[in-house]
């Protein structure tokens, strides 16, 4: 088999040159660097990845730890940060865990045992303390607020963006508002449902805990609001449905039954997916793609040592008007 030698001799350079070639070093000419990578070509060349692991000390591995590959939410969180792993050459480690705290900390323990890089956290059942316990071994970035942390994060105000979406429905007129989790004891429930208890304060309405519908994750589950909304004896005129498929499974029920959006049911949906704009529904635009293209882009900066400190950045959110309200 080739080695870096006989490229070198081959490609009419020195061993240095194929090694910056190699390591994707900038200070190479283009003409070298083309002669380089297609005497690569001519001798089928394959580097041992052991080896440059010892010399580098790095893998080019990172991995994204999520509960579910198969969710709209968290494939867009995956776009961003694939898109931003593939354009610096790195390679992508799933870790699904289901929120099982073992499965998360098996995938935590891909730092210590330094499989990877750096590990990019898109969502939890761990608790941010337990999290930070592992920067010892390398960089984290996670894609939730968690305030001030030995990581670094990447999220939007939860609390802001339920606010702004409520005061809406309230200018459209509704004062029975509920809306939908897909867990209950996660940060950005517990983020809206702080806006949600200052928002019937403000209204003088009483807490119905049944207006509050949990597990709500995917279309299914949003088709399957209707049922549950037809047995109350009392029903909200708008629902906050945090996710624009599940949003999609509650309007394809509610036209199936003939129930009216917004006429007789207002919905806002949260992600701003492709699903909601052939809907026509209004959402709030969270930022998905940027959020993973920035907690990739921070994670590199940690890795290579360009930044040193904790980072804590938030995104813009927006509200989306179109025509379910």
């Amino acid at each position: 088999m080739a080695n870096i030698k006989e490229i070198a001799r081959q490609a009419g350079v020195s061993v240095s040159t194929v090694s910056r070639v190699l390591n994707n070093h900038p200070y190479v000419s283009e003409e070298k660097r083309n002669r380089v990578m297609d005497t690569i070509k001519q001798l089928k060349y394959a580097r041992n990845m052991n080896a440059v692991h010892l010399i580098t000390g790095r893998t080019m591995n990172i991995a994204i730890m999520l509960p579910f590959v198969n969710h709209v939410y968290f494939s867009a969180l995956m776009e961003g940060v694939g898109k931003g792993a593939l354009s610096a050459s790195y390679r992508l480690i799933l870790c699904q865990t289901g929120y099982s705290q073992d499965k998360e900390r098996e995938a935590l323990d891909m730092l210590r045992n330094r499989e990877v890089d750096g590990i990019v956290v898109l969502s939890s059942s761990i608790s941010p303390t337990e999290i930070e316990a592992y920067c010892a071994y390398g960089p984290v970035v996670c894609c939730q607020d968690a305030g001030e942390r030995r990581f670094s994060s990447v999220y939007i105000n939860h609390t802001e963006a339920f606010r702004k979406a409520i005061r809406y429905l309230i200018r459209k007129g509704h004062r029975h508002i509920g809306f939908t989790v897909g867990r209950m004891d996660s940060p950005s429930t517990e983020a809206r449902l702080i806006a949600y208890r200052e928002m019937l304060e403000e209204l003088g309405e009483p807490y119905r805990k049944e207006w509050i519908l949990d597990r709500c994750l995917d279309i299914e589950d949003g088709a399957a609001i209707m049922e549950r909304l037809f047995v109350m004896k009392e029903r909200p005129s708008a629902l906050l449905v945090t996710g624009d498929h599940v949003a999609a499974g509650l309007i394809y029920e509610a036209e199936r039954r003939g129930v009216s959006i917004p006429k007789e049911l207002a919905v806002i949906g949260f992600d701003n997916h492709p699903i909601g704009r052939m809907l026509g529904l209004t959402t709030i635009d969270n930022q998905l793609l940027q959020m993973g293209e920035m907690a990739f882009a921070i994670l590199h900066e940690h890795i290579e040592g360009t930044q040193t400190a904790p980072v804590r950045h938030e995104l813009d959110f927006e509200l989306i008007e179109r025509a379910s309200v």
